[in-house]
């Protein structure tokens, strides 16, 4: 296909593929401004990017919800256009060593508990809550997680007289397998419950590092999900949320507990976790584990450079003559360098739209930060916000380049 779709639209690079199609790195040929290209092919015999910009275009206006700019058919396949994100949760675990601090998982959570009670509140559920699909920002709204991949999404609801679908049997598992609650193991229709209970398992999965049920192989994929829903079952949630704060058991047993037409209390979840990120004594000052590891680095990289500045004065005192141009050329090169990683860092373009499966709200429903003073799962089937002028960003760059790149590499 052309080079350039929607009229306006250049494709630069493939960033990614699933099993419904290729995502591309593109921009605006006008503005420059750089998207996300999500393609489809027309042939594909359950196709769902039309069904997914359409959800994408009910969701829009909500915090946390990635802006599509076109929808459309160019040559042989179905095009949509949307905002460029950055790395996934699940991609900056593993970048931190697969290891989250508490306090970065209940600002995850205060944030996933009101982008849901958003998609809620406009008559959708999710289907697919996995760390593969939340992204962060990028830039100004590096702080703020985006939820993307809505191809299995569903309206649990009719949007005008808000009457709730019908209690159901004999469903085929819909999500992955590993998130997925266990009524969806048990064939039951999905509901709200459904998805805040599979954010409680990425909850305990960026706790613990991983969950009980995983690694679990069957000689047929049905046998496989038998036998995670098996161990899910049997593991109570005392045995899976040993040695982390009672919180979490809290959490889980009250969306097990819901009715499948009863309406989540968004409110007392994101209460429950504020108030232990209280008494931990935690500042609600959006520095996540990724960005402290980033400080890191960036100080050891500078440390380095002070290093290699000093070591080339010492020689050039010791030997003036001898000296002077090899250490000059080797100062420029070295500037050179700097003026380079300077240009890498300050492109947190580079990072990009994830999405495993091929995968602002005028604020009704804000994030409120509490006023504190202590501080792959592939899924069985088959990502809105208006730019505001850009601001220099000091801080997560390398490091979340250093993520896009592996990711090119290694998660597709």
């Amino acid at each position: 296909m052309s080079l350039r779709v929607g009229n306006k639209y250049r494709l630069e690079r493939k960033i990614g593929a699933g099993s419904f199609g290729v995502i591309y790195e593109g921009f605006n040929v006008s503005t420059k401004e750089e998207v996300a290209i999500k393609l489809e092919s027309l042939n594909n015999k359950h196709p769902q990017l039309s069904y997914e910009s359409k959800v994408y275009r009910t969701l829009s206006g909500g915090v946390g919800i990635p802006y599509v700019r076109w929808f459309g058919i160019e040559s042989e396949f179905n095009v949509m256009i949307m905002d460029l994100l950055g790395p996934t949760l699940e991609d900056l675990f593993n970048s931190c060593s697969r290891k989250f601090s508490l306090k970065t998982i209940l600002m995850i959570a205060d944030q996933l508990i009101s982008r849901l009670e958003y998609i809620h509140s406009k008559n959708f559920i999710h289907r697919d809550i996995k760390p593969d699909n939340f992204l962060i920002g990028r830039e100004k709204k590096a702080n703020q997680i985006f939820v993307i991949d809505f191809g299995l999404s569903k309206k649990y609801r009719n949007p005008k007289t808000l009457k709730h679908i019908l209690y159901q049997e004999n469903k085929k598992l819909t999500g992955t397998a590993r998130y997925v609650s266990i009524n969806t193991h048990l064939g039951i229709a999905q509901s709200r419950r459904d998805d805040l209970e599979s954010l409680g398992y990425v909850f305990i999965y960026f706790l613990k590092g991983s969950l009980p049920w995983q690694g679990i192989r069957g000689g047929t994929k049905k046998q496989k999900y038998d036998k995670i829903s098996e161990k899910k079952i049997s593991t109570n949630v005392e045995e899976l949320c040993k040695d982390l704060p009672s919180e979490f058991a809290t959490y889980l047993n009250y969306t097990r507990n819901l009715g499948f037409d009863e309406k989540p209390d968004y409110t007392y979840l994101r209460k429950l976790f504020r108030d232990l990120f209280i008494h931990e004594g935690f500042v609600y000052d959006y520095v996540f584990s990724w960005t402290e590891l980033e400080k890191k680095e960036s100080k050891k990289n500078n440390l380095k450079i002070q290093e290699t500045f000093q070591h080339l004065k010492i020689e050039t005192n010791l030997n003036p003559n001898e000296n002077q141009n090899q250490n000059i050329q080797e100062k420029k090169e070295i500037e050179m360098n700097l003026n380079q990683n300077s240009n890498q860092n300050s492109n947190l373009n580079r990072n990009f739209l994830i999405a495993n499966e091929f995968g602002n709200m005028n604020e009704n429903i804000k994030i409120k930060s509490p006023v504190i003073i202590r501080s792959q799962s592939q899924p069985v089937q088959a990502n809105i916000i208006e730019e505001k002028p850009k601001k220099k960003v000091k801080a997560k760059k390398n490091f979340i380049s250093k993520i896009s790149r592996r990711n090119e590499k290694d998660n597709f």
